[in-house]
């Protein structure tokens, strides 16, 4: 059958195009092999974090000696400057940064080993302090029975849990010896070979514009990370300081080894400042005769948080880092989950580091939004 010229069909308008007579374009189509590459890549993530969580005795204490390696790398390019030789730096640096650590660890240990042999004496006072909780909690537990909850005893006074926590917490907080090992080894070697390490992943690039990009990267990583080790360590030791002239004159026993560990949770955002309140609260309830004595010392330190975490920090560190408080605290309770204590050390600087990738590999003027 012959089709006459005009009886020809008209070419098919491909997806996505505005119809002729239509001013509004149609939505995208999602494509098959958009999906499959979405899943893969969530595939990926899902088996990093799994591989990352199975093999944390080597992921963790390796990740750490980058992370501080890079933190004290200026440190060490400043001894090299006044020529001394960078394995000697290296060495230099860990020991006393070691020094620093065994120092506050010895403020902090000869009190709790002491407050933990006392836990049964100390179980009784907090017991007797506490009564006036008793009214509070038997309105709790009558509500939890009218809602079906399960059964206690109505006239029930304020206990203590009595679980074994000594023991469970060490082996939270403390690394094996092992791990310690590769950390210490792996902290060195990385400060002392970081220079050719550099070099090397700046050439591991062919073209020039790839290799510019990793080295201007490379910098930004190193100099807000050795920026960030440096304010933040002495906003927490000034901290530290603040805690213990507060102990000091509210007398509560202590102040000095309150003050070195309200410097080293304070490495901790968020999570940190709230586990030292609640420590300084303990100790207060204990110490004291009265719960007003008691809760001096822990408001005064909720204070001069509150300033420092809304003014001072944000303050000096906003100056150079601008970090999403949501992001941090994402950020924060996912590495905490993941690798424990140390993790939550580490959120910060991995949110740096992904922060300054981001700015690098994808500007703010690469993509233009539609204003509100």
């Amino acid at each position: 059958m012959r089709v006459l010229p005009n009886e020809r069909a008209a070419p098919a308008e491909p997806a996505g195009k505005p119809l002729p007579d239509s001013k509004n374009e149609q939505p995208p189509v999602i494509r098959r092999a958009e999906v499959v590459a979405f899943a893969l890549v969530a595939l990926l993530i899902i088996c990093i974090v799994a591989v990352l969580y199975a093999a944390k005795a080597f992921f963790l204490p390796v990740t750490m000696a980058f992370v501080v390696g890079t933190m004290l790398a200026p440190a060490a390019r400043y001894l090299e400057q006044h020529r001394i030789p960078r394995a000697v730096s290296a060495v230099m640096i860990v020991a006393a940064a070691c020094t620093l650590v065994a120092f506050m660890v010895g403020l902090i240990a000869s009190p709790v080993i002491e407050w933990s042999a006392r836990l049964p004496e100390l179980g009784s006072l907090m017991k007797d302090k506490l009564h006036v909780f008793d009214r509070p909690l038997w309105l709790w537990q009558q509500m939890q029975l009218a809602l079906g909850g399960s059964e206690t005893l109505p006239g029930a006074s304020f206990q203590l849990p009595k679980i074994e926590w000594v023991q469970p917490t060490l082996e939270f907080l403390s690394p094996t010896f092992a791990e310690f090992l590769l950390f210490l080894v792996t902290l060195i070697l990385f400060i002392a070979s970081w220079p050719d390490l550099r070099r090397a992943l700046v050439m591991t690039f062919g073209d020039r514009e790839s290799r510019l990009r990793t080295l201007r990267i490379v910098n930004a990583v190193e100099e807000h990370l050795g920026g960030y080790l440096l304010m933040v360590t002495t906003i927490n030791l000034g901290v530290g300081v603040a805690t213990g002239i507060i102990c000091a004159l509210t007398g509560m026993p202590n102040p000095a080894a309150l003050g070195a560990l309200a410097a080293t949770l304070n490495f901790i955002p968020i999570i940190g400042p709230v586990f030292m309140f609640a420590i300084l609260t303990v100790v207060g309830v204990v110490a004291f005769p009265t719960l007003a004595e008691g809760l001096l010392g822990p408001a005064l330190f909720a204070g001069m948080t509150f300033l420092e975490g809304h003014f001072l920090t944000p303050v000096i560190v906003g100056r150079r880092l601008q970090l999403n408080a949501l992001a941090v605290f994402i950020a924060l309770a996912f590495w905490t989950w993941l690798w424990g204590p140390m993790g939550a050390f580490l959120a910060s600087p991995i949110l740096i580091v992904a922060l300054i990738i981001k700015v690098h590999l994808m500007p703010d003027d690469s993509v233009q939004l539609p204003g509100h």
